[in-house]
């Protein structure tokens, strides 16, 4: 994970911006809305699973095993999905300008974390794991960088 947003900042463009909070924070909702894909694909496939099934209604608990994995699936990336938008938004407004690409570096691993998450899920509970891992340390990752921002009082 560390790897990928590193290699991906060095090779993504510096974004030509006036250096404006506005400015910062629009670039960042951007890569949010890329963010966010896994998320409105996973609840479409939950959506057509169930239209096509018996378990059209939800009341009646017919769900298959790969149904309510991908509802589950669908509630944790709701939840990181949070973590990431506020954390990203936050560093957008700390990092320097001419590293400012880590943010669609966070947002390109956060898709394939997310992605990695929910093959591994289909595969084995346990396989999940490397995705989890990676959207948790990334989100962590982000947070302990705008905290130390925080304390460095920028």
């Amino acid at each position: 994970m560390a790897l990928g947003v590193w290699a991906l900042a060095n090779v993504l463009p510096v974004p030509e911006i006036v250096d404006s909070l506005g400015e910062r924070l629009a670039y960042a909702l951007r890569a949010n809305v890329v963010a966010l894909l896994p998320l409105f694909i996973m609840i479409i496939t939950v959506a057509n699973s169930r239209f096509l099934s018996e378990a059209i209604d939800p009341t009646r608990q017919a769900e298959s095993v790969s149904m309510q994995i991908d509802g589950r699936v669908v509630d944790n990336t709701l939840q990181q999905n949070f973590v990431f938008a506020v954390a990203s938004l936050a560093l957008s407004t700390l990092v320097a300008l001419e590293h400012l690409q880590v943010v669609w570096a966070c947002a390109i691993v956060f898709v394939v974390a997310r992605v990695v998450f929910w093959l591994g899920y289909r595969i084995d509970p346990l396989y999940r794991a490397p995705g989890m891992a990676a959207t948790g340390y990334l989100n962590l990752g982000m947070i302990l960088f705008v905290l130390y921002g925080i304390v460095k009082g920028q």
